[in-house]
């Protein structure tokens, strides 16, 4: 008994030893996804109806593809009901319409009563003054929606440089059209007012989607997948193209050892390079490099996020109630992964698996 419960105190003051934790936390995570060799010692007849469960888990899988489809099609023909109230907002946004008092009432986000009869009081007595004060007409619309929405978004803050800005001031709605089939996807359509930097009204940005099983892996089908996307020319004016930069090298002569100072011009980083993705090779099984991989994958989510998320709900990614909210839900996963040790990412619809960023493809939802 002795020798036990020196063995068990032993064991106790090894645990509580950070190098020994890491180093056991270290061989139990090489030991994960290690066969136990259960499925290899089976017999025959039972390999047999493993094949068969294979089989009819196929056919699961192909009925799964059919139902992302008509789930596609449901969203365009959802869109269209949409349409009208994104073309309103539209009108508000650039200063086309001026809502009534009717249409601008909404709940204060106060839960403070005092503080909600300070700002009546307030009102009140905004109103009496008005009358005195000249109203400023140049302001129409919502100044720097589009682009206030971008700098609220991490991702694509990411890619605004200063120099984008005077540009993305001019962008003045967003829209989305659906292609049904053949190919299936959506297109991003970014409206410009005429700028001094390039001509074009309107951008366009077109994903393409897939909807069914690998045939070489069929079971790591979970949804669509983009995977092909389009730019579109952007015709810049003179002198203004944001996507390159001129530098100056020094270069010697081979033979004369003379140095002479070249102008070369190179891409600059700039939002606009989102219009000039890299190129999707037509053979699905065509290497890509690492590098092209990447730009691919981190395109494939800010185009899906800009149609699933920001393009619907644009006035809360504006205020940053959008952000909150997506702040709140994390936390909470958080707070989960805590309490079970599990993973969010399996329930995050907009989660990019290990898989979409070794592979050009972004699950769709």
């Amino acid at each position: 008994e002795e020798g036990d419960k020196a063995a068990t105190t032993t064991a106790s003051f090894l645990l509580q030893d950070p190098a020994v934790m890491a180093a056991l936390q270290g061989k139990l995570g090489a030991m994960v996804g290690v066969g136990s060799g259960y499925i290899e010692s089976l017999p025959a007849p039972v390999k047999k109806r493993i094949k068969a469960l294979k089989k009819i888990q196929l056919e699961a899988t192909k009925i799964e593809a059919n139902f992302y489809e008509e789930v596609h099609l449901l969203e365009c023909k959802y869109h269209q009901q949409f349409g009208p109230l994104y073309v309103k907002r539209a009108t508000i946004t650039k200063g086309e319409y001026e809502p009534t008092e009717d249409e601008s009432e909404w709940p204060s986000d106060s839960e403070d009563e005092e503080e909600a009869a300070l700002a009546e009081e307030i009102k009140e007595e905004a109103k009496l003054e008005e009358g005195k004060k000249v109203e400023d007409k140049d302001i129409k619309g919502i100044p720097s929606f589009w682009l206030t929405i971008f700098k609220n978004v991490e991702m694509i803050a990411d890619m605004v440089q200063e120099a984008d800005e005077p540009v993305l001031e001019a962008l003045n709605d967003i829209t989305v059209t659906f292609s049904e089939k053949n190919p299936m996807g959506f297109t991003l359509h970014f409206h410009f007012l005429k700028n001094e930097y390039f001509s074009n009204t309107i951008l366009t940005k077109s994903y393409e989607l897939k909807c069914e099983p690998d045939e070489e892996d069929p079971f790591s089908f979970e949804g669509p997948e983009i995977f092909k996307c389009t730019g579109c020319t952007i015709d810049w004016h003179k002198g203004k193209n944001l996507t390159v930069k001129q530098v100056k090298k020094k270069q010697k002569h081979k033979s004369k050892g003379s140095v002479r100072t070249i102008t070369k011009q190179v891409k600059a980083d700039s939002f606009f390079n989102f219009f000039d993705p890299p190129t999707v090779p037509d053979d699905p099984n065509a290497e890509v490099d690492e590098d092209t991989q990447a730009l691919l994958t981190v395109d494939f989510e800010i185009g899906h996020y800009i149609r699933e998320r920001i393009v619907p709900r644009a006035v809360l990614f504006f205020t940053g109630e959008a952000l909150d909210d997506e702040s709140d839900d994390e936390e909470e996963e958080d707070d989960d992964n805590d309490d079970d040790g599990g993973s969010s990412s399996d329930n995050d619809p907009d989660f990019v698996s290990k898989k979409a960023k070794a592979n050009p493809e972004c699950k769709q939802q």
